[in-house]
């Protein structure tokens, strides 16, 4: 019994203590009880498009909005194919219907708070990933009112880790923080993870365990990520997200 205590005492310091330090740090840099009225411009990371400009696919993610920020992101896409003259910007979202394009500015802020690239290709290579995320789009299952669910998933970041699952060899992961990507969208509780080279085991996404050369290890208790990377030394923490050295999923 001993033991077992200490265990439980152990997970629960790694996993309270990040996310109290989160709240702090949440409520430092809060925007205030008013934040359906808080910027959402621009942050200037992508140029204009134009018909010449090259395709690109890029992948944010931003603090959600509200007190669900202390814990969690939410993750979009953003595609241009070549000759297109303008971005287009895919959602999901709890209003309206769950697939909302264009709905916001392609790198703007969310509700106040600027987002990070996850990922980013530009060129032929991204020109080679956009007919494939289009069609994941469009044959996405979650696709109609009432599919969305903020925990534990599907949600925005279920969305954005199938279509990531649709082009494998990009090897992009989204940040621990990202609650609901390990939500098994298609039904399958084993699977290989969005990079291809591990495999995810979820228990309808409330909890389970990845493992991978990309991914690291990590451990999904109730849509909390406690992990460790190998490969790039960094520890996943609920809250903080990711300590250590920086992922190298843009590329």
């Amino acid at each position: 019994m001993r033991i077992l205590k200490r265990v439980l005492l152990l997970l629960a310091a790694v996993y309270m203590v990040p996310i109290g330090i989160a709240a702090v740090l949440h409520q430092a840099n809060g925007i205030g009880p008013d934040w359906w009225r808080a910027d959402r411009s621009s942050i200037g990371h992508l140029a204009p498009a134009t018909e010449r400009s090259p395709a690109i696919v890029r992948v944010f993610a931003a603090p959600t909005v509200s007190w669900r920020g202390i814990f969690a992101v939410h993750t979009w896409i953003v595609l241009k194919p070549e000759g297109a003259a303008e971005y287009t910007r895919y959602d999901y979202t709890a209003w309206g219907e769950p697939i909302r394009v264009n709905g916001f500015e392609p790198d703007g802020r969310w509700f106040g708070r600027p987002p990070e690239v996850v990922f980013a290709s530009d060129g032929q290579a991204a020109a080679a990933l956009i007919p494939r995320l289009l069609a994941a789009i469009e044959s996405y299952v979650w696709r109609n009112r009432g599919d969305y669910r903020v925990w534990p998933g599907p949600n925005s970041n279920t969305f954005v880790a199938a279509l990531l699952d649709a082009v494998p060899e990009t090897r992009a992961t989204l940040p621990p923080t990202a609650i609901g990507k390990d939500y098994p969208y298609d039904g399958r509780w084993l699977r290989r993870t969005a990079s291809g080279n591990g495999v995810r085991l979820s228990l309808g996404g409330y909890a389970g365990v990845t493992v991978g050369w990309i991914e690291g290890v990590e451990v999904n208790i109730l849509g909390g990520v406690v992990g460790i990377d190998i490969r790039r030394p960094a520890l996943k923490l609920p809250g903080l997200g990711r300590i250590g050295v920086p992922a190298d999923d843009i590329t």
